[in-house]
């Protein structure tokens, strides 16, 4: 019997080597802007467009490409090196764990991406101490779904959940206008991420990926595409 030509495939992301980003399974592409009120600290994510694509597209990962997001093949003539450097350690094992009265705060800072949604009403290192209230409570949990890389992740302590956006499969391109970058890939939904060896990375329920070309942690986001004295490291 023939093959169902009519088949899907199944959503996935290839790492190519020294070049861009292979999407699979028709994944929707959206623009994810961060709007700020003051002092650069966000407010809210902002869906904006959704992009035309295929079923199977390529996404920059040097940063060169003057049609980003897409490749247009510049990570060849510029000689890109996308050698990928992240050791893919459980997310578990990466954490550290801050206790609050009501939460558990994970904090895997490797993952950072910049995004400054942990500062919303107040810093989440701190706030978390105070979660015994419940507006507090809400916005410490509000403030880790909102953090796109999955640095931040927070755990109900009665009930021992670990509480998560409900994403579906998605890429966000990220824009921030206040800080005049552009950011990471936001991957959302448990999309599989493969090394340019076949290698599966952690599936992960929020991630993002690299596409200024910088990153130490290839190929995830490191902050390396804020200027150094506005990277949101703690």
């Amino acid at each position: 019997m023939p093959p169902d030509s009519s088949a899907k495939k199944e959503s996935s992301i290839k790492v190519t080597k020294n070049g861009p980003y292979i999407v699979s399974g028709n994944i929707p592409l959206l623009s994810m802007i961060i709007q700020c009120e003051k002092e650069r600290i966000p407010k809210q994510w902002v869906i904006g467009e959704k992009m035309k694509t295929s079923e199977t597209y390529a996404l920059c990962r040097c940063g060169q490409s003057k049609n980003k997001p897409f490749c247009d093949g510049m990570h060849a003539k510029v000689n890109f090196d996308g050698t990928e450097t992240s050791d893919n350690e459980p997310f578990e094992q990466m954490a550290k764990k801050i206790e609050g009265p009501t939460l558990l705060l994970k904090d895997a800072e490797i993952l950072c991406a910049s995004a400054r949604f942990c500062h919303r009403g107040g810093d989440i290192w701190e706030t978390i101490f105070k979660s015994d209230d419940q507006k507090i409570k809400e916005n410490v949990v509000a403030n880790a779904f909102d953090c796109p890389s999955g640095r931040l992740a927070v755990v109900d302590k009665k009930s021992g959940e670990m509480l998560e956006p409900n994403l579906e499969k998605s890429i966000g391109v990220i824009e921030d206008p206040s800080i005049g970058v552009d950011g990471p890939l936001w991957i959302r939904g448990k999309i599989p991420i493969y090394s340019s060896d076949g290698k599966l990375y952690e599936v992960r329920n929020r991630a993002t990926l690299c596409r200024c070309g910088k990153s130490t942690n290839k190929p995830f986001c490191d902050s390396s595409h804020y200027p150094e004295e506005d990277r949101e490291v703690k």
